[in-house]
Parts: structure tokens; C-alpha cells; sequence
């Protein structure tokens, strides 16, 4: 089943493995990606000088995936990895994005 992602919910969706797994950024997955990873404004920061580490990402993504149905997280922390930088780059600005303009 194909997911597609609604923008007036700040969604983006992330092709792994030719799969398309929905980020939603709802207030619920970003206070849960906080408190494993601190302040966000802290996590935009890193992102914005290239000091992102790669968990930090899996796990913004991880708490934003809008299904996580029959997903392990250290299965998708790895299809992840493989699908590169350069696929998850787009998805992860779109949350950040999220994050600093909030939803209307």
C-alpha cells in the first residue's frame, strides 16, 4: 500500500528500499524525539553546522514515522544507512522545517 503525505501536516515521506514510510512531525513524536534527544532547537543547530550524527536522525525519523508497523527500530536505523545521506537529506530538512515553523 502506497502512503502518501499530507503537506498541511508538515508530512514527507522517505523512500526506504523503494518503500515510502511517512514522516508525520505531530507535537506527541517530537516531544518523544526530545526527550531521548534533547532540546530540538539544540538538535536544529547541530543540523544546521553539520554536527547531525546519523542516530540522532534515525531517531527524529523513528519518532515521526507516521506507521511503524512491523518495523524494529534497529531494522530501519539500518535500511536507513542504506538508502544513504544524500535520500534522507530532503526528509530531514522538511522536519526541521516543521520544527522552527510549527504547523498551521
Amino acid at each position: 500500500m502506497v502512503q502518501d503525505a499530507n503537506p498541511f501536516r508538515g508530512e514527507a515521506v522517505l523512500l526506504i528500499g523503494g518503500q515510502p514510510l511517512v514522516m508525520r512531525p505531530t507535537f506527541g513524536a517530537l516531544v518523544a524525539a526530545e526527550e531521548e534527544l534533547g532540546p530540538l532547537f539544540a538538535l536544529v543547530e547541530r543540523a544546521s553546522a553539520g554536527q547531525l550524527r546519523l542516530g540522532e536522525m534515525v531517531a527524529l525519523f523513528w519518532h515521526c514515522l507516521r506507521d511503524r508497523a512491523g518495523l524494529e527500530r534497529d531494522t530501519f536505523a539500518e535500511a536507513v544507512m542504506r538508502e544513504g545521506l544524500a535520500a534522507c537529506t530532503p526528509v530531514l530538512r522538511a522536519l526541521i522545517v516543521q520544527v522552527l515553523k510549527g504547523s498551521g
